[in-house]
């Protein structure tokens, strides 16, 4: 059984996000981007051309955060970020299990609010914890730097729920100049207790399609111009 809310999202008082025109697509209409871990760039870069027909490029490294990145775009203000272990910084990853996949695999997904600092308010308001607002950057291989604000949720349900970004306004957005060629036809969580998940996401107005499963995982599916790519988390 899959289970949505938008006639919830709509009555729902709350931040404002932002307008979303793809209410026939099959994904969160909020949906800026999702990560595919690997750990090696390269492997993950080669990995979604075979499938997709379309190379990602090299996005930038994540100072401090032991990573870096690949892109490619899935369409107006949505896109896919290849990330691995960047061999130029030493220390802990911001993910962890990056080391172990020798298959990339779904490690997160970021939706994008109107305002992250209103959506803090309301998601405390409502009884959620959430971490406060982080400022982060990256710069790009030409030497421009991209700032954004994120907000995590203290529970994201083993990673079915979403970061939250909101990018600053003289960055450009990165799916505006990622390699083209592809598109997002699904993106939905699996989990033994959609009932659970599906109230959450109404609260956090993101609309995620949840089935009925017996692990919790996320899944996607990315067309390109020469084949499809189907990822799981």
């Amino acid at each position: 059984m899959i289970i949505r809310r938008r006639s919830f999202i709509a009555l729902a008082a709350g931040a404002s996000f932002a307008p979303s025109l793809t209410w026939g697509a099959d994904f969160p209409p909020l949906l800026d981007h999702f990560i595919l871990g690997c750990d090696d760039l390269d492997r993950g870069i080669d990995f979604v051309e075979k499938q997709t027909g379309v190379r990602a490029a090299f996005g930038g490294v994540h100072p401090g955060r032991g990573t870096r990145n690949a892109l490619l775009s899935l369409g107006e203000r949505k896109y896919l970020e290849i990330m691995a272990p960047d061999p130029g910084q030493q220390g802990a990853l911001q993910i962890p299990r990056l080391r172990e996949l020798k298959e990339p695999r779904i490690v997160g997904w970021a939706a994008h609010p109107a305002d992250v600092m209103q959506l803090a308010k309301r998601l405390r308001e409502a009884g959620i914890a959430c971490k406060d607002p982080q400022p982060g950057s990256r710069q790009r291989p030409d030497g421009k730097v991209l700032h954004w604000k994120s907000l995590t949720l203290v529970d994201d349900h083993d990673g079915l729920l979403p970061f939250f970004i909101e990018w600053s306004a003289d960055s450009l957005h990165p799916s505006a100049d990622a390699p083209k060629g592809c598109r997002l036809d699904h993106f939905a969580a699996v989990t033994p207790y959609p009932a659970e998940l599906s109230k959450l996401s109404a609260i956090l107005q993101i609309d995620l399609s949840v089935s009925g499963g017996e692990k919790p995982g996320l899944q996607a599916v990315i067309s390109g111009r020469q084949g499809q790519l189907n990822a799981t988390s």
